[in-house]
């Protein structure tokens, strides 16, 4: 049998642009299986292939990231111009007894910034703490002597007053609202680090809620925490949101050195809402108060006493004539020796308020603080003789 050759000849391929178009030049001799002895002659057989057109669909034009910086450092640069008129900065002098030396004059300074058109003046209370001087200086230089109208050292406010101020010069800032802030929402905060007058530094809130412990005082509840730079003398200014209105007042910091390592704390502007309102009208803040003493349990005491619960406020001392005393909760029936004194047990434990677990005081503390007033009625779960039994108090004020 003889075998005839494929041929395949010319095979050219061109691609312009985005086209890919094979072409093929002379036809292609096709053999076939021949009877023997037979020549078999092969009919031209043609192959057409159409082109292919890919057409390319351009993507949106993507902003620059150039343009991203500057329209972030343009909103810096306008809420700085914005808000730092309304920033002041406080110098408080005191007296204080030094063992070695007597009295002797004590200074410190802080921030604050302007509330209102009467010439009130928001800050921390450590700020002015048992000042007897008070000195505030405007954006413009301007200096003038100012009053405390009133304070609260268990939310960290205060309130001072300045007269015969040009009115121009007062500049409120506006209030923004507690109940819209998220972790990772970016803010400013402006005050007077070491003496440096209107120092602007900027971050994100970090975190919501956050309970701040102080020693000997009451914990301070439901703060907000952010690493942006907030160093001694910031305290009492204003923490702001890029719509420049205050989300809070710069009180702490949390730090090894004593400096910024980006933890730092503000009260909320909903307690500044709450408080400040107050602080104008009397000068002084009311908080509810329920007039108990109460030990707080945990897993060694309930073992020690055989207690029903491993968490909770066992009540102590009910102050006579106080919303618990009024509303039936009962305190200790016996006294026990301890190795380290003595123990009053027998009383009734409180677990929740409202419904909400109650578990150390500080808790209980916060959600008088932030959700109740003085006058308010609140339903405590108790339990008494192994039993779980509710009554209702109505919150006293101190």
């Amino acid at each position: 049998m003889r075998r005839l050759p494929l041929l395949l000849s010319g095979l050219t391929v061109v691609i312009l642009g985005c086209s890919f178009v094979p072409r093929f030049g002379a036809p292609a001799t096709l053999a076939t299986a021949a009877t023997p002895g037979v020549a078999a002659t092969a009919a031209p057989v043609v192959i057409t292939v159409a082109p292919i057109v890919i057409t390319a669909t351009p993507g949106p034009t993507a902003t620059p990231i150039i343009k991203i910086v500057d329209d972030l450092e343009n909103l810096y640069v306008n809420l700085y111009e914005q808000a730092s008129p309304s920033v002041v900065h406080i110098t408080s002098k005191s007296q204080v007894f030094d063992f070695y030396r007597g009295t002797v004059p004590q200074e410190g300074t802080g921030s604050g910034f302007i509330y209102d058109g009467q010439g009130h003046i928001v800050t921390n209370q450590h700020v002015i703490d048992q000042a007897q001087d008070v000195e505030v200086v405007l954006a413009d230089g301007t200096s003038a002597k100012a009053t405390i109208v009133g304070s609260d050292a268990y939310n960290d406010l205060a309130v001072l007053k300045i007269d015969g101020v040009k009115p121009g010069l007062l500049k409120p800032l506006p209030l923004g609202v507690s109940g819209g802030l998220k972790v990772g929402m970016r803010v400013i905060a402006i005050g007077n680090p070491f003496g440096l007058d209107r120092t602007l530094t900027t971050g994100v809130i970090s975190a919501l809620g956050r309970t701040i412990e102080r020693g000997n005082q009451a914990a301070l509840g439901e703060m907000i925490q952010t690493d942006a730079a907030i160093n001694p003398g910031n305290s009492g200014g204003p923490l702001i949101n890029l719509q420049g209105q205050v989300i809070g007042v710069n009180t702490s910091i949390q730090s090894p050195t004593g400096g910024s390592v980006g933890i730092g704390f503000a009260v909320p502007v909903d307690t500044i809402k709450r408080i400040v309102p107050q602080l104008i009208a009397t000068g002084k803040v009311v908080h509810p108060s329920l007039g108990f003493n109460a030990y707080e349990i945990n897993s060694d005491l309930a073992n020690a006493l055989s207690l029903p619960v491993q968490k909770g406020l066992l009540i102590a001392q009910v102050q006579p004539g106080s919303a618990a005393d009024k509303a039936g909760v009962r305190g200790a029936t016996q006294r026990l020796r301890t190795y380290g004194g003595y123990i009053l047990t027998g009383g009734d434990i409180l677990t929740a308020i409202d419904g909400k677990p109650i578990y150390t005081r500080d808790a209980m503390t916060i959600y008088l603080e932030t959700s109740r007033r003085p006058g308010d009625t609140v339903k405590l779960t108790l339990i008494r003789d192994n039993r779980t039994i509710t009554l209702n108090a109505v919150l006293d004020a101190k």
